[in-house]
């Protein structure tokens, strides 16, 4: 009957009203539990950052804030960070050892001494870890990197932990910033650093500041690092003269002069006014004993190096040619 049908269209009708109001709501619980967690989230940083920049990224209570802050937001980049921070700091702790040289991993000796037969015995301070928390922050860095592939920050905050750790050996550091250099040469994407795209040339500055580490550490197999580092990069950056510069100053502190300024001239080639290869091929002309070879670089100074340095260097042009 005709009243039956309209019931049932009521009844039809009841029906989807009744599923778009419980669709809404479910649409509605979704989006308010997304803001109350990202709320939520935000306290939690806001709580870690109080704490950190008054007790330290290891400091009383930063473990607590970090696990439930995982809790309402386990992707949380800053919250990845705080971790490995967490982790990384706790494992260390300081020491003095003595060395026989004036330089140890590039630092300068807190105190010189006297030994019982009148030599120098030089005392640095130095950061000594615990394995199972260092393990623990490699272990947060790896979860950060999976996590956020593109930030290229966290890269480096692991091979930077590399370098911390192993001081005079850097060979985990080298092999990670091998495979990261590799990884760079397949990648379409930019990188990011601190959440922002990185610059095309950013790469490339950074891999010269790792080699820059590995030199300034000074143990034979940290140079040894720098020499594969640099080599690797000159090969696929040829314009960039920092890295064929890199090879030129391995071989003057082994004082493999003729092999320096091998390298040193291809440099000088490309870049005629670069200063750090007409200054470094000087200082091997000298230690060669070479007036034709110190002229050269002399001669290069006074046309394309920096006033002070122009002046200094026509006064010795002069005094060689008497």
């Amino acid at each position: 009957s005709p009243s039956a049908v309209a019931k049932d269209q009521d009844g039809c009708q009841q029906k989807q009203m009744m599923k778009k109001i419980i669709m809404f709501a479910a649409a509605l619980l979704l989006s308010y539990t997304a803001v109350m967690a990202q709320t939520e989230s935000e306290r939690y940083e806001q709580r870690y950052e109080m704490l950190a920049s008054r007790l330290g990224p290891a400091g009383v209570g930063i473990e607590t804030v970090l696990d439930n802050w995982a809790k309402v937001d386990s992707t949380n980049a800053r919250m990845l960070l705080g971790r490995f921070s967490y982790y990384f700091t706790k494992a260390q702790t300081s020491e003095i050892v003595t060395k026989p040289q004036k330089k140890y991993l590039g630092m300068d000796p807190l105190l010189t001494l006297k030994d019982s037969l009148g030599n120098d015995v030089y005392y640095f301070q130095q950061n000594v870890f615990d394995d199972e928390l260092y393990g623990q922050a490699i272990k947060a860095a790896d979860k950060a990197i999976s996590l956020w592939p593109d930030r290229l920050d966290f890269r480096f905050m692991k091979a930077n932990a590399y370098i911390a750790y192993e001081k005079e050996s850097p060979d985990m550091a080298l092999a990670f910033l091998i495979a990261l250099i590799d990884e760079n040469g397949r990648r379409k994407n930019a990188w990011k650093y601190e959440g922002a795209e990185a610059d095309p040339d950013f790469f490339e500055d950074a891999m010269q500041e790792f080699c820059y580490s590995f030199y300034t550490i000074g143990s034979d197999a940290a140079r040894e690092a720098f020499l594969t580092l640099s080599q690797k990069l000159s090969g696929l950056y040829p314009g960039n003269a920092g890295f064929m510069n890199n090879i030129g100053s391995y071989y003057l502190v082994k004082h493999e002069y003729k092999t320096a300024l091998k390298y040193y001239d291809k440099v000088l080639k490309k870049h005629p006014s670069d200063y750090t290869a007409i200054q470094n091929g000087l200082i091997a002309a000298r230690r060669l004993k070479s007036e034709k070879l110190e002229k050269k670089y002399l001669t290069m100074m006074v046309k394309h190096g920096p006033e002070k340095d122009k002046m200094t260097a026509q006064l010795r042009l002069d005094a060689l040619s008497k």
